[in-house]
């Protein structure tokens, strides 16, 4: 992808959040989508691109009025939308299309015509996982987490103070599910899920989305709002099962995603000033910080318990309050994003001073798939 050859014209959420009992799932999609187009003044007519998870983008696309010459359904698990940002730039770039809605919506707390999530006996987890009992992410999550804390003697209290510190930027947002501060005595006295996880170190369970436009950056200036530059992407993958990683303690495919973000962007990790890190439980944004290179191995609990990604912190994490405090309605890729954007527009509620570039990465399944989004409010030439 050219550098900053693509831009986000469009951004939003749906109107409300956290339990909406009165939307069906493809309502959701659509209230996301009808909000986006508003943000960026633009009508369904002016779409030609659609990409969404969870729900067929053909039956958005006709659920909007859309027709479309270009349609992305890749779903891999809450990273998705950020693999739906990097085909639809690359799509963008090759002439496929020139304006791109990406959908995501939710009935994660209501169930509000929501499809079931089964795992079919036959496939590679029915065959080697279920048998032995494995309940869902949080027992499945517990089993490289543990061998973490063990090779790099990562502490219960490093690892609670993830919520903790998430929480804080929470309490900035108005929209957040969570705001009431908690302290590390709190996630580890609150009620074990699957040890070493308590309530706290879990991801909520809501209902919302959220959606973004895309466009070539030659356009973006004659849209409403700030717009906001794609200058690196990647994606990879690595196994559906947990139990096949190649090393519990290290994700391979957030590794080669983030790196492929980073070289395609030019840039170093000291002109990064915000990131986003999918947080659907406490360990991930200690597995992100070090697999993305922001810290060494072994040093990212410390890095958090010590205050660096806090408000007032030097490597501002998580500033919407996560999927630990802010929103998860079951894949969270799409909210991270969101914040990335009002972070580079300068709208934020916890504003970062100055900020000119976020990082924005997620994971999908198990550790199974990853994507990672690098954005930045100034075209490539333009940073100081």
């Amino acid at each position: 992808m050219k550098p900053s050859s693509i831009a986000i014209v469009g951004a939003a959420e749906t109107t409300e959040l956290g339990r909406i009992p009165g939307m069906s799932q493809i309502q959701l999609h659509a209230d996301a989508a009808i909000n986006t187009m508003h943000d960026a003044g633009l009508k369904p007519s002016d779409i030609d691109g659609i990409a969404t998870a969870g729900e067929s983008p053909v039956a958005i696309a006709h659920y909007l009025g859309i027709t479309p010459k270009w349609t992305d359904g890749t779903q891999v698990g809450g990273c998705s939308f950020m693999l739906h940002v990097r085909h639809a730039a690359a799509a963008i770039n090759e002439g496929l299309c020139d304006t791109v809605l990406i959908t995501h919506g939710e009935s994660g707390r209501s169930g509000i015509g929501r499809g079931p999530w089964n795992t079919a006996s036959a496939s590679l987890q029915g065959q080697f996982e279920s048998p032995y009992c494995s309940m869902g992410p949080p027992t499945t999550f517990t089993i490289p987490v543990l061998r973490y804390l063990k090779d790099t003697d990562t502490t219960l209290e490093q690892l609670a103070s993830v919520a903790v510190v998430q929480r804080e930027w929470a309490g900035l947002n108005p929209r957040a599910s969570q705001r009431d501060p908690i302290t590390v005595d709190d996630v580890l006295g609150d009620r074990m899920i699957a040890y070493p996880f308590t309530k706290t170190m879990c991801c909520l369970v809501t209902d919302g989305g959220g959606a973004l436009i895309l466009t070539n950056a030659q356009r973006a200036e004659n849209f409403p709002n700030k717009p906001v530059y794609i200058v690196g992407t990647g994606e990879s993958s690595e196994t559906p099962m947990i139990s096949q990683m190649q090393d519990m303690t290290t994700s391979k495919a957030f590794r080669v995603s983030g790196q492929q973000a980073f070289t395609e962007a030019g840039i170093t990790h000291n002109e990064v000033d915000h990131v986003m890190i999918y947080d659907a439980f406490a360990h991930l944004p200690i597995y992100g910080l070090e697999d993305l290179g922001f810290c060494g191995r072994g040093e990212a609990g410390a890095f958090i318990s010590e205050r660096n990604t806090a408000p007032g912190g030097r490597l501002p994490l998580n500033t919407n309050g996560g999927g630990l405090s802010f929103m998860h309605s079951g894949m969270y890729g799409m909210y991270a994003l969101q914040e990335s954007v009002r972070q580079m527009r300068g709208t934020a509620p916890a504003q970062v001073p100055e900020a000119q570039i976020s990082v924005c990465h997620g994971v999908g399944g198990m550790f199974g798939a990853s994507g990672t989004v690098i954005v930045s409010n100034q075209k490539a030439g333009q940073r100081g």
